[in-house]
């Protein structure tokens, strides 16, 4: 039985435990909703207020970076996939006592590091990486059993994050020189480029599901295929040559196509309707991403701006717009009228990122109050978040179906 998002569920509820394992989006949306205000907070006192933390050894800045990546985005990854392959294979995923046992060793990595019980690096990486591969095998196995190999090269992401997790540990360790740049830097374009792929194969139905009335939408399929060409050259020019003309050049590329594309699916009956302004606007981030890193080469603003425009702004804005949207159609709910007060939710994060991005560029001087006020208004977007949906993810659908 498909229901209005089009998702598989069954007439009768099957017996997983508590309905918190019920599907993978359940506890992994609410994790990380929850973690990206602990981790924040946590960010906020070590870099505005120069609070002292052990991070078992790892350095306060390459913590935030690798948590908010590998800990928070890869929450949300999985929450995604472990509900969106059960509606692509009609195959059973993780639910119950595997689903858990999956979040258990998410939970274990991130907690290890603030412990402060100084855990041997070696042991905090076994258990990361093992959690990556596991989610990569959990969610390969439906796939291949109906055959649906289109699906392999986005699974094929998550044994790629692995790899960049393992040479970020590497790195930490001293044992690959360039492992920590590799790692983290090759994990921002793999989520990248998996977003691309996916706000490809969605956000035009969103839009036009989402809004009122008829909407006629452009594709074009020369800007898909070279998009994601063009972004796999930037990869490999960025993070492992030093050629920055090439770099820049590309950025300007990647700028010009992802607007076009934007271009073509914008509408304005968009802005009466959150679940949907929120991705367009994720969307515009990311190519501010791109446009900022040419800026960078050609005029030497900081790199970071780049960095946070994709992180903070394209990634941050397009999660906490999917897990509002899926966890309202997969809890029974309709996903065109959201609670009234995610509008602020979105509205705060999309400031932030204003604050955090856009302010630096005119006033320097005051970087870390520009980095501050982000910070704040990251934490009450994301507790708004947490709020409204926590009881959502935490009980049975309201139509009394499994799911």
């Amino acid at each position: 039985m498909l229901n209005i998002e089009g998702e598989i569920v069954d007439s009768k509820p099957v017996d997983f435990g508590p309905p918190v394992w019920r599907l993978g989006f359940r506890p992994f949306f609410l994790a990380a909703g929850i973690f990206s205000i602990v981790a924040m907070v946590i960010w906020m006192a070590s870099f505005v207020f120069a609070a002292p933390f052990s991070f078992s050894g790892i350095p306060p800045a390459l913590w935030h970076g690798h948590e908010m990546m590998f800990g928070y985005v890869m929450a949300v990854v999985a929450g995604f996939l472990l509900t969106a392959i059960k509606n692509w294979t009609g195959e059973e995923v993780l639910r119950g006592k595997p689903l858990a046992v999956l979040f258990l060793l998410w939970l274990v990595a991130r907690i290890l590091p603030l412990s402060g019980l100084m855990v041997p690096l070696e042991i905090i990486a076994l258990v990361d990486v093992a959690f990556l591969f596991l989610l990569g095998v959990a969610c390969l196995r439906p796939v291949l059993k109906v055959k649906q190999y289109k699906q392999v090269g986005i699974i094929s992401k998550i044994f790629l994050l692995m790899f960049c997790n393992i040479a970020f540990y590497l790195g930490l360790m001293g044992v690959l020189a360039e492992g920590v740049q590799w790692g983290l830097f090759s994990a921002l374009y793999m989520i990248i480029a998996l977003i691309f792929v996916m706000m490809r194969r969605v956000m035009p139905m969103f839009i036009q599901n989402g809004v009122d009335g008829n909407v006629v939408l452009t594709n074009r399929a020369w800007v898909d295929h070279s998009s994601l060409i063009l972004l796999v050259f930037l990869w490999i020019s960025d993070v492992f040559t030093a050629y920055d003309t090439l770099t820049g050049a590309l950025a300007v590329l990647l700028t010009l196509l992802h607007t076009l594309r934007l271009a073509g699916w914008y509408t304005s009956k968009i802005w009466s309707k959150p679940l949907v302004w929120i991705l367009v606007a994720a969307y515009a981030s990311l190519i501010l991403g791109f446009a900022l890193k040419a800026l960078s080469v050609f005029f030497g603003i900081s790199p970071f701006l780049s960095v946070h425009a994709f992180t903070a702004g394209g990634i941050g804005l397009l999660t906490i717009g999917m897990m509002s949207r899926v966890s309202l159609g997969h809890t029974g709910r309709s996903v065109f009228e959201p609670p009234t007060i995610i509008f602020w939710s979105f509205a705060l994060l999309s400031l932030g990122v204003i604050f955090r991005v856009v302010f630096p560029l005119f006033n320097m001087d005051l970087y870390v109050y520009w980095v501050g006020i982000s910070q704040v208004l990251w934490v009450l977007s994301f507790a708004i978040f947490v709020m409204v949906y926590a009881p959502m993810l935490l009980s049975a659908r309201v139509d009394g179906r499994d799911g």
